[in-house]
């Protein structure tokens, strides 16, 4: 089959929608660190969504900071490649063509500072994931003895840390006398914004403490809330994007219908006109990132808890059980009176958004995936809601089920005795508790209340708390997720 690129774009079924302008206008505006599937399904779209409108010409070049797999998929392609995405009502296919090349560090550390420190760059833009960060999460701070951070500071010239490619391209403009470009974090990572410029100045003044100066004086460093399902890549998916496309795609993103993407409007300079086809430029991202963490990622946790332990495997096929339905939206109903609502925003509306994203059949997301690391999730999801309500002497019926589900999901056998593979942090203390505690449910909830790195030292002694986990914890043991979950009513 033939393979995209610029030359066999006619050759595209008439149903795929194309880049709709001259591709040969573009310049390299933004560099993008990590240009991985989600960036390309969501920064890239919304500048893709710009070019097609005539706001600018802003493209994009990508940077890969470990393997070369990215650009080798894309440059016999000249950058385009298929955004799949799965509506309910069938697929939506576009050819992407905002990318104009990817480079790979490892290869040539040196190419890379050059574009971050051309005139012509203007943003960049960072997905590299929470670990990419050298930092410690608990205090924002950089990782110092991190192995990628002192090979950095060794080599000042060949970093491999997004950090200390960072500082060295901004390290290099302000030698040539220009201005700092924009560093735009778009991980799920709270305040990331104000973390980025925090660690970008901790390296900054461990090598020279007046280029960490300029760097505070003059740089940008926008907070972000970024907001669509973009699953893993397989090779079905492939293999359906080329019988779709009637052209082969080594590249392909999926994604859901659904995104948002609030930004901070801090930058340094110029930046595509990105508010012009759906973003919300916004004085401040935290309302934005505080009603994602408790209404779709709260819900999240729950559902998937609950749903893996009814024997559901997705979240679509959990959210689309109306029992569970019901009960997520008694949840939301908990939820929404401690979430400020973010300016434009109807949160009832929202919340009936996300119930509409969750059970689209065609985003596979696994309970059991989400269900991972819940250890580190709860006390943001869950627990911080939780208290609250409890302040406020407010129910928290729904929101103790989500807890108590974990709980039941840790023990790690399902409900006709299967065995779970429990994924976290804290697995091995997890199972020494669970196992000692057996099926009492109190022993149980005690136990696991009692792991002061989740729970805190306030929640296990309070019995507003303690008794419907219990109670729920109980319920699930002797009559299933689903009965528990009916036993709430909506």
């Amino acid at each position: 089959m033939t393979r995209l690129s610029a030359s066999t774009l006619a050759d595209l079924r008439a149903s795929v929608r194309r880049p709709a302008y001259d591709r040969a206008t573009l310049k390299p505006g933004i560099v993008h660190l990590g240009l991985g599937a989600f960036a390309r399904g969501h920064l890239a779209e919304y500048t893709e969504d710009a070019l097609e409108s005539r706001f600018g010409a802003w493209g994009i070049v990508g940077a890969s900071l470990q393997r070369p797999d990215q650009r080798d998929r894309l440059k016999p392609q000249d950058g385009l490649y298929t955004l799949l995405k799965l509506a309910p009502t069938g697929p939506e296919l576009r050819v992407i063509g905002s990318v104009l090349d990817v480079l790979v560090a490892p290869e040539s550390p040196s190419a890379l500072i050059a574009k971050l420190a051309a005139p012509e760059t203007r943003i960049v833009s960072l997905t590299v994931t929470e670990k990419g960060y050298c930092h410690d999460p608990a205090t924002g701070r950089l990782k110092a003895d991190h192995p990628d951070i002192v090979h950095d500071l060794a080599n000042p010239h060949a970093p491999r840390s997004a950090v200390g490619i960072l500082v060295a391209g901004l390290k290099a403009r302000r030698d040539a006398g220009l201005g700092p470009f924009t560093a735009l974090c778009c991980d799920n990572l709270p305040s990331n914004g104000h973390v980025l410029r925090g660690l970008v100045r901790d390296f900054a003044a461990l090598t020279d403490d007046k280029l960490a100066a300029w760097i505070e004086a003059n740089g940008a460093f926008p907070a972000t809330m970024v907001d669509r399902i973009v699953p893993a890549t397989t090779e079905a998916d492939i293999a359906e994007v080329a019988r779709l496309t009637g052209l082969e795609d080594a590249a392909p993103v999926i994604g859901e219908p659904f995104r948002q993407w609030a930004i901070e409007d801090v930058f340094a300079a110029a930046r595509p006109d990105w508010h012009e086809v759906g973003a919300q430029m916004v004085s401040e991202v935290a309302p934005f990132e505080f009603m994602k963490l408790r209404m779709l990622n709260g819900a999240h946790s729950s559902l998937a808890y609950l749903g893996y332990l009814a024997g559901h495997e997705t979240v679509a096929e959990a959210s689309g059980d109306p029992v569970l339905a019901r009960f997520l939206e008694g949840l939301w109903a908990e939820i929404i009176p401690t979430v400020p609502a973010p300016q434009g925003v109807v949160l009832g509306d929202y919340a009936k958004a996300l119930l509409t994203r969750f059970q689209n059949p065609a985003i596979r997301h696994r309970t059991w995936q989400i269900a991972m690391d819940g250890s580190q999730k709860l006390p943001q999801r869950l627990l911080g809601t939780i208290r609250e309500r409890l302040k406020a002497g407010a129910p928290i019926d729904h929101l103790a089920l989500g807890v108590a589900a974990w709980m039941r999901y840790v023990t790690g056998t399902d409900e006709k005795g299967g065995a779970i593979d429990v994924r976290d942090p804290l697995v091995a203390e997890l199972k020494r508790r669970t196992e000692a505690a057996g099926r009492d449910a109190s022993a149980l909830a005690e136990a696991l209340t009692g792991i002061e790195a989740i729970f805190g030292s306030d929640l296990p002694g309070d019995q507003r708390f303690t008794k419907p986990v219990t109670a729920h914890l109980a319920s699930l043991l002797d009559k299933g997720a689903k009965a528990t979950a009916a036993s709430l009513g909506g």
